[in-house]
């Protein structure tokens, strides 16, 4: 069985990886944490050995009586520091509906570049970003073959 932890803060879109994820029909289990706060401590109480990740994430959960503290636009970059720092490796696809993040005095960072970041402070779990745009099918596709290349035992009858 596949861990999989999926750390998403947008109730839509993690639905919807998660129904795309079931129908792969996977020997997975998928745990879900809605902020940079509770992927940390999901890491802790059980290291995952896949990790879905989307880049903005709030501080902490947002509730009724929270509001998720300071929005990160980075925050999946403090999950992977955090699993860096807890000698928590395992293979990492991160998952987001933007095609470029805001960066110092106006510059943006667009997801080629971003990856290639990734790449180097991060070579041993980042594997690739994913644009999630439920108008195409792209990201099911790249989905699906990080699945099937990083855990081929479980997937092998499944293809």
């Amino acid at each position: 069985m596949i861990n999989v932890l999926l750390v998403e803060d947008e109730a839509p879109k993690r639905a919807k990886i998660i129904k795309f994820i079931g129908d792969l029909n996977l020997d997975v289990s998928i745990s879900e944490a809605k902020s940079v706060d509770s992927a940390f401590d999901q890491i802790e109480i059980l290291p995952p050995d896949a990790l879905l990740l989307d880049m903005s994430l709030p501080t902490f959960d947002i509730s009724e009586r929270e509001n998720g503290g300071e929005p990160l636009g980075f925050g999946g970059i403090e999950v992977l520091r955090f699993m860096e720092l807890s000698e928590v490796s395992c293979p990492t696809i991160v998952i987001t509906g933007y095609e470029a993040f805001p960066r110092e005095a106006g510059k943006a960072i667009d997801l080629n570049d971003l990856r290639e970041q990734l790449e180097k402070d991060f070579p041993n779990s980042f594997k690739d970003i994913v644009h999630f745009d439920t108008s195409n099918t792209s990201w099911k596709l790249k989905l699906q073959d990080f699945f099937y290349d990083n855990y081929p035992n479980d997937t092998e009858d499944h293809e």
